[in-house]
């Protein structure tokens, strides 16, 4: 796992892109403290996933409403999924695995 950030660059109930590799990552500070990844791009039109309206189980894009669970990054409405990764916080660093 490679650190990168702060969990103090995402407020709570939202999420931040961060560029990981050459991929773009959205990375949410759940409500309840924990913190999910996935791609970053809706795979509907692009949208970005990290502006999305979020709750502890799903993001919303905010372009045309599709969801996606923040946990698998499987499609609630029909969409392709997003790839989910695991991140884990240490020391206030975000450390995510590709």
């Amino acid at each position: 796992m490679k650190p990168i950030g702060s969990v103090h660059d995402i407020p709570f109930g939202e999420g931040r892109t961060f560029s990981v590799d050459g991929r773009m990552i959205a990375v949410f500070r759940l409500r309840d403290g924990s913190i999910r990844a996935l791609d970053a791009v809706c795979p509907h039109k692009g949208g970005p996933l990290a502006d999305g309206q979020i709750d502890l189980k799903q993001v919303v894009c905010p372009l045309h409403l599709n969801a996606w669970d923040l946990a698998t990054g499987c499609s609630l409405s029909g969409q392709k999924p997003v790839a989910s990764y695991p991140v884990r916080i240490d020391d206030d660093l975000l450390f995510l695995e590709l």
